[in-house]
């Protein structure tokens, strides 16, 4: 069946009011890290480039653009947090997303609750239901196809200690929507939450024939 396509090269602009890009590969979790500098100020911002990239160990990522506080505090420092934002908490990581200075400190910005981890020294978000505590184990300068250096940087983490709200755990199964999580789509401002009643259940192909 044949249709018409909008295509564009993003190098030439997308001509569009809002580029796609963001929308398109939506929604994302939100990569909400908490670090701490090497002179002990606290930090705490949401990145929308975000995701988990290994089971064993355990190891999530987030990409800035640009070497903002909290890459400079995990180079110092090797460590940070992710913390999971909920509906509940979603204004207070809009409100920590602001643009300030580096001796500012977000969780006072934002009126949340410093925790101290088990591992780290990073903070965690005391009202989030959800915390890993990450050590560094790689960061990449991005590059782009004829390997120029962008002021992109991907932040590589191994997850070495998980907290979890005890009223997320039925039977020890994690419970996803319960948790009322949030996560980012395209636009300057869309956001969008997940409940139970759109969740479908698929069995791998090689899960069907045991």
């Amino acid at each position: 069946m044949s249709r018409q396509r909008y295509s564009y090269q993003p190098r030439a602009g997308h001509g569009l009011p809002h580029d796609p890009f963001n929308a398109i590969i939506a929604p994302r979790p939100i990569g909400w890290i908490s670090s701490l500098s090497a002179a002990g100020v606290r930090n705490l911002a949401p990145y929308s480039f975000f995701n988990s990239f290994n089971y064993q160990p355990p190891i999530i990522g987030f990409a800035s653009l640009g070497k903002k506080d909290s890459v400079r505090n995990i180079l110092e420092t090797k460590e940070f947090i992710w913390n999971l934002v909920t509906r509940p908490l979603a204004e207070a990581a809009n409100e920590s997303s602001a643009s300030v200075a580096q001796e500012v400190d977000e969780f006072i910005l934002a009126g949340l609750t410093p925790l101290s981890g088990d591992l780290v020294a990073a903070p965690m978000v005391a009202e989030s239901p959800v915390n890993f505590e990450c050590r560094l184990t790689q960061h990449l300068q991005l590059q782009n196809a004829n390997g120029a250096a962008l002021d992109s940087w991907l932040i590589l983490g191994e997850v070495v200690a998980v907290h979890i709200d005890d009223t997320l755990l039925e039977e020890g199964i994690y419970q996803t929507s319960k948790a009322q999580p949030v996560l980012r789509a395209g636009g300057p401002s869309a956001w969008y939450g997940i409940s139970e009643a759109q969740r479908f259940d698929l069995q791998r192909p090689d899960a069907r024939k045991k």
